[in-house]
């Protein structure tokens, strides 16, 4: 391979790596977001938010809503505030 060519890969190489980070940036930054949706669900619906609530609202989060749930009515959420939350999370 030419030297010319070598360069120019390569610069091709950190421009796309460049680009692929600053996509990335913002879906970093909405995390946080959707744990704070969910606990002012709760919030609305006269629940107080605790350390296991916000625990509950990152699995839901995360995906994994049957946890979330779980974890909710296991700190005395109903499960239909629980659902509305973990919906509200992810």
């Amino acid at each position: 391979m030419r030297p010319s060519a070598r360069i120019t890969s390569v610069l091709a190489g950190f421009v796309l790596a460049a680009g692929g980070a600053l996509f990335a940036a913002p879906a970093a930054t909405a995390a946080p977001t959707s744990i704070q949706e969910c606990e002012q669900y709760l919030v609305q619906h006269g629940k107080q938010v605790t350390d296991g609530v916000g625990q509950a609202c990152y699995e839901g989060q995360i995906g994994n809503q049957t946890s979330c749930a779980a974890s909710l009515q296991a700190v005395g959420i109903s499960a239909n505030d629980a659902s509305g939350a973990c919906r509200a999370a992810h």
